[in-house]
């Protein structure tokens, strides 16, 4: 066997690493520090000098991470690994200012963001995809405000996973789920803000399967957005494990039906 002719998959895991992400309200970027992990498939021979690439490659690249640096930077990897696949993931913490819903305090929100970008993929063109996870409030399905118990609510973990040709800024996810939520979640509310959202809990219903079909028709009209995923975790506080539902675009089915009673 011609050992040099050996494919062999080598990488590194949770390399942490600052770097400026793409941000709508700061045009240089937000700072903040990811853990990467890159593999790539090269030739046996490349193997003892591989990891060292990954780490000087890196270097080069400490620009604003987007859709279209990142398309542009992994075929370096490419290229100088000689590389038939390589795939890297940025898995970093974003922070987004809102104001309380009554007394228009700003507070902080932390959102956990991965961009994942990998080559080749279908159409041998670098593939992207962006994932947020926002975490919003939701209706328990059974309960009802005519019931003398009335209603109460849920935590909902929405995770998007989007594709662009174009960059979709964190923010725009974030108040997509905020706006159709029963309510957003907050670092901080004044006791007139908790109030308020109390009150709001217990007198207007909203499922999470209500909150995902709204948010899915927003990201199926949206011309810049080829691909979506939607995952919807629901944590009730009546049971020990969580409820999903979970929908993504396709030529084939252009939204999959669920039951309303998730």
């Amino acid at each position: 066997m011609d050992e040099k002719r050996f494919i062999v998959d080598i990488g590194m895991k949770n390399l942490p690493f600052p770097m400026d992400v793409i941000s709508k309200t700061n045009p240089q970027g937000q700072r903040t520090v990811a853990d990467i992990s890159i593999q790539a498939r090269i030739m046996k021979e490349f193997e003892a000098i591989g990891v060292d690439r990954f780490i000087q490659i890196l270097h080069q690249h400490r620009e604003k991470i987007g859709t279209n640096t990142l398309k542009q930077n992994i075929m370096d990897y490419v290229h100088e690994l000689k590389a038939s696949m390589v795939k890297i993931d940025f898995e970093y913490p974003y922070f987004v200012e809102k104001l309380t819903p009554v007394s228009k305090e700003k507070c902080l929100v932390r959102y956990k963001c991965i961009y994942q970008v990998k080559y080749p993929s279908a159409d041998n063109k670098p593939k992207a995809i962006f994932r947020i996870e926002v975490p919003a409030i939701t209706s328990y399905p059974q309960s009802f405000k005519e019931a003398s118990w009335g209603l109460f609510g849920q935590l909902s973990l929405v995770l998007i996973e989007i594709e662009s040709d174009k960059d979709i800024f964190p923010e725009y996810l974030v108040e997509l789920v905020d706006t159709y939520a029963l309510t957003p979640v907050y670092s901080f509310l004044t006791e007139e803000d908790q109030k308020y959202v109390i009150k709001r809990i217990h007198e207007e219903k909203k499922t999470s399967v209500v909150m995902m079909d709204e948010i899915k028709n927003e990201l199926a009209g949206s011309k810049d957005i080829s691909w979506y995923s939607i995952h919807c975790a629901n944590f009730g506080m009546l049971h020990s494990y969580s409820t999903f539902i979970q929908t993504e675009k396709s030529m084939w089915v252009p939204f999959s039906g669920y039951s309303d009673e998730v």
